[in-house]
């Protein structure tokens, strides 16, 4: 989410000025809604001299199930704790349920973070 920055009224609703701009630490970007579609990956430089890649889409998921780990393909979200609109939209987050070809997992990576698709196998 954006920083706004501070607000522009005080307590007593007075008005306050602001005293100087956004520093590059103070800057937000605006999240990244993992989509499901066909992979697509977009490299952004991070703080620090990193780099974070982020999912703009996928399909595919490495699901987890005890020890091993399969790399299955997304068919469909079944359930979004982030927002409701997320389920008929389609959109991947952390916490989500996934339908997979190995069947239904929740998500426990950041797709927009981290540009890849982890999960666990329910029960």
């Amino acid at each position: 989410m954006k920083f706004q920055g501070r607000s522009t009224r005080k307590r007593t609703g007075g008005r306050r000025r602001h005293s100087r701009n956004k520093r590059k630490y103070e800057l937000g970007d605006e999240p990244t809604e993992t989509e499901l579609d066909d992979p697509s990956l977009k490299t952004i430089d991070a703080r620090g001299n990193t780099t974070k890649v982020r999912a703009l889409s996928t399909n595919v998921a490495s699901v987890a199930d005890g020890d091993t780990v399969v790399e299955a393909e997304i068919e469909n979200v079944v359930e979004n704790p982030a927002n409701l609109n997320y389920i008929r939209r389609n959109i991947i987050t952390k916490g989500a349920v996934i339908e997979t070809s190995e069947g239904e997992a929740r998500v426990t990576s950041r797709p927009g973070q981290d540009g890849q698709v982890n999960a666990v196998l329910i029960e």
